[in-house]
C-alpha cells in the first residue's frame, strides 16, 4: 500500500481511470467514496481548510489523522479548497469539467446556495454522474431536514424492532444507516457509470437515507403488510422474538441456524431430542414458524449442557451452520482472519504504523487494490491541481 501519486496509473480495479470529485464528510459519503477508490477510481477528496470533522474523532497519533477518519478514507487524495472563496469555487467547476463523478453530502438547498446543484454541474459537464445521499427525498417536504444515523435508525423502525425484541427502544451499536446507505450510494454510482457507458449521458443520483433504510428493513418486516388488507401486525416474528440470540453454553455462547426440515431433524437429534422432529408442533416449516419461542427455549436448554467446543464439533458433524460468539478484541488474532490476510499492516508516511481491513470483494479480471494510505489534509493539493491543468500562480492563489 503506497502513497505515491503515480499509484493512480497502477490502479487495476473495475473503476480504474474514473475521476471522482468527492465533497463528502462524516461517514456515509466517505464510506461510498472509499469503495469507489478501492475499486480503482481516482478519488479527489475536496476539503475545507478545517478538514473533514472525522479527522478529529477518536484516538490519534498525528494531528488530523484520528481513528474514525482512518477507517474510511484510504485510496483517496486530499486537496484543500475554501469553496466560500470565488476563485476556489471556480477552480472546482473547472475540475468538474474533466471529472466522471461528483458526489457530495449536502442538503439540496445547501448545494444550490454553494453553486454546485445538479443543474450547475451538468451545465459544465453533461456526462457527469452526480450523486448525493440526503436524509430525505429532494422532491418531498423534508428535503432540507438534517438527518444523521441515529435519527434514521429511529424513523426507519430499527429502534422499535429492538423495543419489540428486548423491551426498550435502542439503536443498533453500529452506524448501520450511514454505512448501508454508503454502500448503496457507491453501487448506484457504479450503475450510473454503466448507464453512461451505454448511452453517453450523465445523470443525477439520489439515495435518500430514510427511504433506503425503510426498503432495507421492510424486506422481511413488511410481513402482513405485503397484503392489501394486513392480517396482523407488521414484523417478521422469528427475527423479533427475544429468544433469537446466541445460545449460552457451559463456557460461552454459540450461534447456530437451522432452516429446513432436514436441518431441524439433524439439530434436534444431536441435541438429544429425537422425538421432536415428528412432533406435530415442530414437524413442518409452517408449524415451527408459529412456535419459535417454544422451540428456541428447548434448544437453549439443551445447548447449556455442553461447552462451546463440544457443540462446534457436534454441529460441524451434521453440517449445520454455527460459530462461537467472537469478541471485537479477538478479531486481529483470529486464526481464520490471519490466514486469509484480512488485516493489512502498513506505515503511514506521516502518522506511523496503522492497520486497515482488506477489500472483501474479488474480481478475477480487474482486482481492486490497497494503493493509497488515508491522506493528510491537503496533502495532494498542488499535485492534483497541476494534473487538472492549473498553473503554479493559480494554485498559489487558492493556497494563500
Amino acid at each position: 500500500m503506497s502513497d505515491a501519486s503515480a499509484a493512480a496509473a497502477a490502479a487495476t480495479g473495475p473503476l480504474a481511470n474514473v475521476w471522482v470529485i468527492d465533497l463528502t464528510q462524516f461517514i456515509l459519503g466517505p464510506v461510498a467514496t472509499q469503495i469507489l477508490g478501492d475499486m480503482g477510481a481516482d478519488v479527489i477528496k475536496v476539503e475545507s481548510p478545517q478538514g473533514d470533522p472525522n479527522r478529529f474523532i477518536g484516538p490519534s497519533r498525528h494531528p488530523g489523522m484520528a481513528a474514525l477518519y482512518m477507517g474510511m478514507n484510504r485510496n483517496k487524495r486530499s486537496i484543500v479548497l475554501d469553496l466560500k472563496q470565488p476563485a476556489a469555487l471556480a477552480m472546482l467547476m473547472r475540475m468538474i469539467e474533466r471529472a466522471d463523478v461528483f458526489v457530495h453530502s449536502m442538503r439540496a438547498d445547501a448545494a444550490e446556495r454553494l453553486g454546485v446543484s445538479y443543474a450547475a454541474v451538468a451545465a459544465r459537464n453533461p456526462r457527469i454522474v452526480y450523486a448525493s445521499a440526503p436524509g430525505y427525498r429532494s422532491d418531498g417536504p423534508w428535503r432540507n431536514r438534517p438527518a444523521y444515523d441515529d435519527v434514521i435508525q429511529g424513523e426507519s423502525g430499527i429502534a422499535d424492532m429492538n423495543q419489540r425484541a428486548y423491551g426498550e427502544p435502542r439503536y443498533l451499536p453500529t452506524v448501520i444507516a450511514d454505512k448501508f446507505c454508503g454502500h448503496i450510494l457507491a453501487s448506484a454510482i457504479g450503475m450510473g457509470l454503466f448507464h453512461r457507458e451505454r448511452t453517453g449521458k450523465g445523470q443525477a443520483i439520489e439515495v435518500p437515507m430514510l427511504e433506503t433504510m425503510l426498503s432495507f428493513n421492510l424486506i422481511e418486516h413488511l410481513w402482513t403488510g405485503n397484503f392489501d388488507e394486513p392480517m396482523g401486525p407488521l414484523g417478521y416474528e422469528r427475527a423479533l422474538m427475544s429468544h433469537r440470540r446466541p445460545f449460552a453454553t457451559k463456557d460461552g455462547h454459540i450461534c447456530l441456524m437451522a432452516t429446513t426440515d432436514i436441518q431441524w431433524r439433524r439439530l434436534l437429534t444431536v441435541l438429544g431430542r429425537p422425538e421432536l422432529p415428528d412432533d406435530p408442533r415442530f414437524a413442518t416449516v409452517a408449524a415451527r414458524s408459529e412456535r419459535f419461542p417454544e422451540l428456541y427455549a428447548i434448544v437453549g436448554e439443551e445447548i447449556a449442557k455442553r461447552t462451546t467446543a463440544e457443540w462446534q464439533a457436534l454441529l460441524d458433524g451434521i453440517e449445520l451452520p454455527n460459530a462461537p460468539v467472537k469478541h471485537l478484541a479477538d478479531m486481529p488474532t483470529d486464526p481464520y482472519l490471519v490466514e486469509t490476510g484480512f488485516f493489512h499492516h502498513y506505515r503511514h508516511p506521516e502518522a506511523g504504523p496503522f492497520v486497515t481491513t482488506s477489500i472483501p470483494v474479488k474480481f478475477s479480471q480487474s482486482p481492486p487494490q490497497l494503493r493509497r494510505t488515508p491522506p493528510c489534509l491537503g496533502e495532494h493539493t498542488a499535485a492534483v491541481l497541476a494534473e487538472f491543468g492549473f498553473s503554479e500562480a493559480e494554485i498559489a492563489a487558492v493556497r494563500t
